[in-house]
């Protein structure tokens, strides 16, 4: 007969499993077994426990897990088994956000992983089906609906936290008569995952972190607020253009927010500058953003004028609605601020003010610069009385294996989360050239790469990790931006005369400067059906066709090009187009070449006037 211990899966558990399991069998006997009926250890169990398609379910754990007399509140989770499973796959994708309704993307992301292994994701209590924290009238822009909120919700509040979280994991895993699970963490899912695998380390088998959380020496979730210049420096450091440029990028930028300041431009307000800063994980913005800072400081104001104005049209998510508490109770109970927990709202403010004045996170901008408020406000007017760090203080971290993988352009730094990772004796970190955020999550090449070294992972945890780097890097930053055709290097094709060669080099910039608002990994410009040319004309953008019609588009000032560019998939591009130059001459130029490459100069071919030539 099978014991309670092995039935629950809490063998080999510490005190704090036990108190779980205790609590566990507590509720579902009184919940699932009839008065008078002996229940077996099976009938313990959840009913989920003997699915086999997928079950939704939920579990009663109480509000404060060190009391089990306190308030019971309800926590949902969907349990997916799998035939002959070799184990489960435990998954949060982040937010804090509900976890439930992203269940296909997870399931898509793990792929054939669950063709093997259970899959099994908890909505983390207070948001979704979990007990939700609701507060009819927040708007995280306006304090004061932010004060009323935590007033609303009372002193319960302060355990919708995830060291709470956490052990409903715990609680739903032993309900479930799991004895171990790989934890698949996503952003803010990589705190949860940390957090479970040094409270509940006899319980995890592994981790996977996709874009981690960085925390404290204390054990709280780090909100870094800052300008990110050295991203300025990724960008430019492998394109010989681009180094090229006077001065360094950073001292560039600083330049130039010292420009606008003495010289206001209407066109590029300080937030849409920053904006643009902070959007360099986008190929359109990665590759112009240096040589744009550059030609404004030499008074071709064009270029920045382009992007300052394509950033505007970036949509911003409504930071408004009840649901938005949750939210704030775990950024605020998890978080570490650069105010103390214990503090007034009237102190924290004193103290976030000095940090603004004596540290200056986002220089060269001030915070008044910005709209005189960051994320950090969010929780001034947030209690926090509990002491409630997701990972422990001097938490011994198990040596199970940990894979983590973490792009450039990620909120931390490949160098912090490298850090954070070898808090684990068994983990590797795997730096996603030019990646960003969630690199698992979508349809891209890179996306599939990681995709690939997770699933890889995740079957078999114990065995090497597959060799071979994922990168997003697919293209090569702008150098000084042309104004006029004799500014453009010639294209080397001998069958040409050198003026010919100038033509053509500077419509080949004209297409490749058109071509790359259609990188596969821009998303401000993916949304932008038309687009005025650089220094004039149109240039409208047919996805379902794959086409892109120029309409007498100028990218220097003395060439004038029309026709279509044809994008395949491939990144093979065609180019069929009537130029005019200087002279007022027409010509007929044919290009083809492949777009989306880290190459300075890819090659070219065509025909000019009906002669072919290739570079």
């Amino acid at each position: 007969m099978v014991s309670d211990e092995d039935e629950i899966g809490c063998v080999g558990g510490d005190a704090e499993d036990m108190q779980i399991r205790n609590l566990v069998i507590a509720t579902v006997m009184a919940s699932a077994v009839s008065p008078g009926v002996p229940a077996t250890a099976a009938e313990q169990l959840h009913e989920c426990a003997k699915a086999t398609t997928r079950c939704d379910g939920e579990i009663s754990v109480p509000l404060d897990w060190s009391d089990p007399s306190s308030e019971r509140i309800t926590v949902a989770f969907a349990w997916s088994p799998r035939k002959d499973a070799i184990g489960t796959i435990l998954a949060n994708p982040g937010g804090p956000a509900p976890a439930l309704p992203v269940i296909p993307i997870i399931e898509e992301a793990l792929g054939p992983v669950l063709d093997r292994q259970n899959l099994l994701v908890v909505e983390p209590r207070g948001l979704g089906e979990s007990t939700p924290l609701l507060c009819p009238g927040l708007d995280l822009n306006v304090p004061k609906t932010i004060g009323e909120c935590a007033a609303h919700l009372g002193p319960r509040v302060q355990y919708f936290t995830t060291d709470q979280a956490v052990a409903d994991m715990n609680a739903v895993r032993q309900a479930l008569g799991v004895s171990k699970v790989t934890f698949y963490g996503n952003s803010y899912g990589t705190l949860l995952a940390q957090a479970y695998a040094t409270r509940h380390a006899e319980s995890t088998a592994a981790v996977f972190l996709d874009s981690t959380m960085v925390t404290t020496r204390e054990g709280y979730a780090t909100w870094p607020v800052r300008t990110r210049l050295d991203l300025l420096d990724l960008v430019c450091e492998s394109s010989r253009a681009c180094r090229a440029l006077p001065g360094t990028p950073g001292g560039t930028w600083t330049r130039l927010v010292a420009r606008l300041r003495a010289h206001p431009d209407g066109k590029v307000p300080f937030t849409a500058l920053a904006a643009v800063g902070a959007s360099l994980f986008q190929p359109v913005f990665g590759r112009e953003a240096n040589a744009a800072a550059s030609a404004y400081l030499q008074g071709d104001r064009a270029p920045l004028h382009r992007l300052a104005q394509a950033v505007g049209t970036s949509p911003t998510p409504p930071l408004e609605g009840a649901q938005w508490a949750g939210y704030l109770a775990y950024l605020c109970g998890d978080g570490a601020f650069p105010f103390d927990r214990d503090a007034s709202p009237a102190e924290r403010s004193r103290q976030l003010n000095r940090y603004y004045l004596e540290e200056r996170p986002l220089k060269p901008f001030t915070v008044t610069e910005l709209g005189g408020k960051t994320r950090l406000e969010f929780c001034v007017n947030w209690p926090t009385p509990r002491h409630s760090p997701p990972v422990p203080l001097n938490a011994e971290h198990p040596p199970v294996p940990v894979l983590a993988v973490g792009g450039d352009f990620d909120t931390n730094s490949p160098a912090e989360v490298a850090e954070e990772v070898r808090r684990f004796p068994n983990s590797t970190f795997i730096r996603v050239r030019f990646g960003s955020h969630s690199l698992a999550w979508g349809d891209q090449p890179v996306d599939q790469c990681v995709r690939s070294v997770m699933r890889s992972f995740l079957a078999a945890p114990s065995r090497p990790v597959p060799p071979g780097p994922c990168s997003a890097e697919n293209y090569r930053a702008a150098g000084a931006f042309p104004q006029s055709a004799k500014e453009v290097m010639p294209i080397r094709a001998s069958v040409l005369t050198r003026e010919e060669r100038r033509l053509v080099g500077a419509t080949f910039a004209t297409v490749e400067d058109a071509c790359t608002r259609r990188n596969p990994y821009s998303l401000v410009h993916s949304l932008l059906k038309t687009e005025p040319g650089l220094r004039g004309g149109r240039l409208d953008f047919d996805d379902k066709a794959g086409t892109i019609a120029l309409e007498k588009v100028r990218f220097v000032g003395d060439l004038t090009v029309s026709g279509h560019i044809h994008l395949e998939g491939s990144g093979k591009a065609d180019a069929q187009l009537l130029i005019t130059g200087a002279d007022g001459r027409p010509h007929e130029v044919r290009l083809s070449w492949s777009a989306f490459l880290a190459q300075e100069h890819p090659p070219v071919s065509g025909t000019f006037d009906g002669r072919v030539f290739s570079s």
